[in-house]
């Protein structure tokens, strides 16, 4: 999630791809460091936080997915941009979400075919660091507000917005508590960047890959069920994103849950037979009810001469990938 570089990683991948630098404080300035998931840490000191903000603009109708209906897969394939305000290195949303859109809305066209393109907005709503902050967590938290102008771009083009996690030295529940509210509303999923949850304060972001085991990545997937069921809402997206084998521990301890779509998204780096190969041992190892995800870099990819992969060539990858993201 910036430019990509070759670091001496204390994994056993050392010297393997890292899929970004942290970003300064001063890349996200709309956020809060907060040291524990309450509203206190979600909108600037001037704004109150006695009360949820209302949803922006209206969700869609009958507690169903943009579009209609409330089943994610077979019928759509999901094509998203990701990124977090004021932080260009980290994708295509760090600037006007609404003209991005568009972009977004040409390149999904693309892959539709015989399915529904489902947009996919994937904001990062908590950002690792490259400094420990006030409360050592290593991560920063976007305000409401934020949340609530990407939400409003995602219904205006009839998409979902998943609020992507980077937890530093926090957890992810924690931090997917912290955005509770959204997760009732019928069109907002969650994505996990285990690469970026850290074993512990003393391993640093952008010096150590993190890692998230099965376990941990089916107490998010139970927490978003048990939401689900309670609001009998449509099927909710899951994404874990996976540069590489080491960042997810016993995969095979991922549980499926009702109600929670899971989406493996491979992060593959460098040329396009290195991504090709990365994307084919990860999908081997996978368990069948887990939906296969690609991602593509428009700033990497092309880094040494090389191009950006072309739909058709993404649509030939066995499995074919069901979410394709670019950042």
């Amino acid at each position: 999630m910036s430019t990509a570089r070759w670091l001496g990683l204390a994994v056993p991948l050392a010297g393997a791809w890292m899929a970004c630098a942290p970003p300064h404080a001063s890349q996200t300035p709309i956020a809060s460091a907060g040291a524990a998931p309450s509203a206190s840490t979600s909108a600037p000191a001037a704004e109150s936080t006695s009360a949820p903000s209302a949803a922006p603009t209206e969700a869609p109708a009958g507690k169903e997915l943009p579009g209609g209906g409330r089943t994610i897969f077979p019928d759509h394939v999901l094509v998203g941009f990701c990124g977090t305000p004021g932080a260009p290195a980290l994708g295509e949303l760090w600037t006007k979400p609404e003209v991005k859109a568009k972009k977004l809305l040409t390149f999904g066209a693309q892959y539709a075919g015989s399915r529904k393109l489902l947009p996919v907005f994937e904001l990062i709503a908590v950002v690792v660091q490259g400094y420990a902050g006030p409360d050592g967590k290593w991560r920063v938290r976007v305000f409401d507000k934020v949340v609530d102008e990407y939400l409003r771009v995602a219904r205006e083009n009839n998409g979902i917005l998943l609020l992507n996690i980077q937890p530093g030295a926090s957890d992810f529940l924690t931090e997917v508590k912290r955005f509770d509210k959204y997760l009732h509303e019928p069109d907002v999923g969650i994505a996990l960047d285990p690469e970026w949850a850290m074993i512990d304060a003393k391993h640093t972001p952008g010096v150590f890959y993190g890692q998230a085991t099965g376990d941990t990545i089916s107490s998010v997937i139970q927490y978003m069920a048990d939401i689900v069921k309670q609001d009998d809402l449509p099927e909710k997206v899951l994404v874990f994103h996976r540069v590489n084998a080491y960042v997810v521990k016993h995969e095979e301890d991922i549980k499926q849950a009702p109600g929670v779509v899971v989406v493996e998204s491979v992060d593959g780096l460098g040329p396009k037979g290195m991504k090709i190969n990365t994307y084919n041992a990860l999908m081997h190892t996978k368990a069948p009810w887990i939906h296969p995800g690609f991602k593509l870099f428009f700033d990497e990819d092309t880094h040494n001469g090389g191009r950006l992969m072309s739909p058709k060539e993404v649509l030939e990858l066995t499995p074919q990938p069901e979410y394709v993201m670019y950042e």
